[in-house]
């Protein structure tokens, strides 16, 4: 793709389990196919016009529908009804028109199909409170780059108008189970264009991105034990990293990409190790004690590891120096809290608590600790905070079926992910692409 041109001027095993039991190719097409339903109202949101591309009729991606589904999830837009409006990037809109019907700022564009097959796809984003133009690029495309495309104008657009870098072009990874077997998954943040990364008939659990995205770390149960794994993303070609005696398991990188942290259980009890990336040396113990330690998180300034130990009595969430040391306890409401994740700013945490028999989505402001849930259906899992850290992304059950969600950190604006006969799980939001 070219770059853009300025043209104007349960599986039966899970990290929910994980603490109940012994501690223990190339990208084929699609198989997935989900669907985005977004619920709630944002508390403030801009009200912007999107419309129809000229030449959008036809094309194999609806660019503008792509643009609007972005920019309402993220709860900071609310879409307004622009049917019947013929408008693209060469337009003079009436500003004091669109004033009237409540825009704050308006989209235009076209998509042209080019002699060599490539698309054209141009777009112009208005500010229409100041009533003047706020620029807009022009992108030559194949087909299968027109999402990516359509994801790229709608971050575009939201750092022009939040001024905060956008993660509609980020990609997440997910494990699906059905049929007999376990997939890695690899799809834009809206969960459409998965390709499979792994099938296996044993469970895949765990899913950890590099910090520069092209690499996925995961752990394997092929082997008949769990063993951790890192496989590029391009190529399909992967590695053992963690092939210990016992239970290998719960990988998360370092920010320099040079180690992990995984669980081990080289002493008969799980604790945290660090081992190099290539997995060629001996891991270095980082917790010692009888106590089950596990599901690290290494904070995105590489200072501090939030994990799960027992080492209370139950399951409750820590943290201490990077490099190991005294933990801090950091989680007391409640007796089974699970599955840390740190917003890339260090100021929140996101988990997993267990109240009145299920599993709720909860979120700790670390400067005030102050708590709050994000959701009350009682039967949630693995949160995963968005590059930006304004939305996260998690997995849930309705009506017997995992499926995975988006919420924004207020709770107030949920997009649904939807996957037809296979259950969901395991969800974890990729860095930003370089």
């Amino acid at each position: 793709m070219s770059l853009p041109n300025d043209f104007h001027p349960t599986p039966t095993l899970n990290r929910r389990s994980l603490l109940a039991l012994p501690l223990a190719a190339g990208l084929p097409a699609a198989q997935a196919q989900f669907r985005v339903e977004i619920s709630g109202v944002g508390e403030t949101q801009i009200p912007i016009a999107i419309g129809t591309f000229r030449g959008e009729p036809g094309t194999p991606q609806p660019i503008s529908a792509i643009i609007r589904a972005d920019l309402e999830r993220s709860g900071l837009f609310r879409n307004l009804d622009t049917a019947g409006v013929a408008l693209d990037e060469g337009s003079q809109p009436a500003m004091d028109g669109w004033r009237s019907k409540g825009a704050d700022a308006l989209v235009g564009g076209s998509i042209t199909k080019l002699a060599d097959g490539r698309f054209d796809v141009r777009y112009r984003l208005w500010d229409v409170v100041k009533g003047v133009d706020a620029g807009g690029a022009s992108y030559a495309v194949v087909t299968g780059d027109l999402r990516l495309v359509a994801h790229q104008i709608a971050d575009a657009i939201y750092e022009k108008l939040t001024g905060e870098k956008g993660v509609f072009a980020t990609r997440i990874a997910y494990v699906t189970k059905g049929g007999g077997r376990f997939q890695l998954w690899v799809a834009d943040a809206d969960g459409e264009g998965a390709q499979s990364a792994l099938t296996s008939r044993e469970p895949i659990i765990s899913p950890a991105w590099s910090p520069d995205g092209r690499e996925l770390a995961y752990v394997s149960f092929e082997k008949r034990k769990a063993v951790v794994y890192v496989q590029s993303i391009a190529s399909g070609q992967r590695r053992a990293v963690a092939n210990f005696k016992g239970s290998n398991s719960a990988p998360t990188w370092s920010p320099d990409g040079q180690s992990l942290v995984v669980t081990l259980t080289l002493g008969g009890v799980s604790q945290l190790y660090r081992i190099p990336a290539k997995g060629e040396a001996e891991p270095r113990r980082l917790t010692n004690g009888i106590a089950i330690d596990t599901e690290a998180h290494w904070t995105a300034d590489g200072s501090l590891l939030y994990f799960v130990s027992d080492r209370g009595g139950s399951p409750q969430i820590y943290r201490m120096a990077a490099g190991g040391g005294n933990p801090e306890r950091l989680t007391f409401s409640g007796g089974y809290n699970i599955s840390p994740s740190v917003s890339p700013d260090g100021k929140l945490l996101a988990y997993i608590g267990r109240e009145d028999g299920g599993f709720r989505l909860k979120l700790t402001d670390l400067l005030t600790n102050s708590t709050r849930d994000l959701s009350s259906n009682g039967a949630d899992e693995s949160p995963s905070f968005a590059p930006n850290g304004r939305l996260l992304i998690y997995a849930t059950r309705e009506g017997g079926r995992d499926l995975l969600m988006t919420t924004t950190l207020d709770g107030r604006v949920k997009g649904r992910l939807v996957i037809s006969q296979l259950d969901v799980r395991e969800p974890v939001w990729g860095p930003f692409r370089r």
